[in-house]
């Protein structure tokens, strides 16, 4: 289902409206993954019938925290996952000459070092702007960082593997390369523009 939804993404006459929904269902279906070894602890229930002893999270706090403005895109799905978990945001953009991020934003939440996080962006082109988040929240103490976006490139998986071996990183594609502009191919455009229809 992950990847007949990404087809329809990836379509250009596929709509703002579409793009966002599709994008909601993808993170969601992906919070299954990134969440598969959390771990869970045995508690006693009472069901209609009888006692038992059943799973469930063992204490762990999760916190979300989307680049923006795309990966605000992912946030709502994994929501709907995990309720209770707090968002933060961390603000970069990519210069259009150099490609190299910018941080423009940082607000995280208060023990953000005790949480587990996932760093949400549906491109990961250069790994820059994945790099720097990740070192943001290391610099806080944060310790158990994955990193879930849509699509890749091989540049991109390749150095968030090599500045942060420690980080796991979730796909819904890796894609061929990136372009001269450092844009994903075949990729879907700019997920940014898409989700809010700045273009």
């Amino acid at each position: 289902m992950i990847q007949h939804k990404l087809t329809i993404m990836r379509q250009k006459e596929t709509g703002s409206k579409d793009f966002r929904e599709l994008l909601n269902e993808i993170a969601l279906l992906m919070g299954y993954e990134v969440t598969r070894d959390i771990p869970l602890e045995d508690v006693e229930i009472e069901t209609p019938l009888c006692k038992m002893t059943a799973k469930k999270v063992s204490g762990l706090k999760l916190a979300i925290v989307p680049i923006l403005r795309a990966g605000l895109g992912m946030v709502d799905g994994l929501r709907t996952l995990v309720p209770v978990a707090k968002v933060g945001h961390i603000g970069l953009y990519r210069n259009e000459q150099t490609h190299e991020p910018v941080v423009y934003y940082c607000k995280l939440p208060f023990d953000i070092e005790k949480r587990f996080i996932i760093i949400t962006d549906p491109m990961l082109a250069t790994g820059g702007s994945a790099c720097d988040a990740i070192q943001m929240l290391k610099e806080r103490g944060c310790t158990n960082i994955r990193l879930m976006c849509l699509v890749g490139a091989p540049e991109g998986v390749a150095k968030v593997q090599e500045t942060h071996p420690d980080v796991d990183i979730y796909l819904a594609a890796l894609d061929d390369h990136l372009n001269s502009d450092a844009y994903i191919v075949p990729g879907l455009g700019d997920a940014g523009d898409r989700i809010f229809g700045t273009k």
